[in-house]
């Protein structure tokens, strides 16, 4: 590694330890000429994800719309900001474990649905009001009633 410093290209590593849960290696240098230290990081380069919308337009994935989407969602209900980090975060590991360059938004609206629906059945249904952009009460309905059997499937007691 280069030094910052005196432009030397050899550095040896005096301390090496895990940072951002283990997501990045933190490394202290020393120059071997000038003998200052530097600090470098080194994590996984990641391929950029390309979201198609629903009118063919590309653009870079964006943690922060999805965050932003499920912000709005559990805007007054009981859901602590930690809960919502995680699911972007399982999220965005979820779409990169697909191994696709571009994805259609559909995808990641789903993903966000199905972990609303377990998270909270009202802001699964603001969400899915605005993804599914219901243009009627019945469309609407439909979508409460399928909750509401799903959840009934879940309390059935065993015989």
């Amino acid at each position: 590694m280069k030094c910052p410093y005196c432009g030397y290209p050899d550095s040896k590593v005096v301390d090496s330890r895990p940072t951002d849960e283990g997501q990045a290696i933190r490394r202290r240098r020393e120059c071997e000429k000038c003998g200052r230290r530097f600090t470098t990081y080194e994590k996984i380069e990641e391929i950029p994800l390309i979201v198609v919308k629903k009118d063919g337009s590309r653009q870079s994935f964006d943690r922060m719309k999805v965050m932003n989407g499920i912000i709005k969602a559990c805007e007054k209900r009981p859901v602590p900001m930690d809960e919502i980090e995680k699911i972007v975060s399982d999220i965005e590991k979820g779409l990169s474990n697909l191994m696709l360059k571009e994805m259609d938004s559909t995808i990641i609206g789903e993903y966000v649905m199905e972990h609303l629906r377990k998270l909270d059945d009202v802001a699964y249904v603001r969400f899915a009001s605005v993804y599914r952009q219901f243009t009627d009460a019945e469309s609407f309905r439909h979508e409460i009633e399928k909750l509401l059997g799903d959840d009934k499937k879940k309390r059935k007691p065993e015989k």
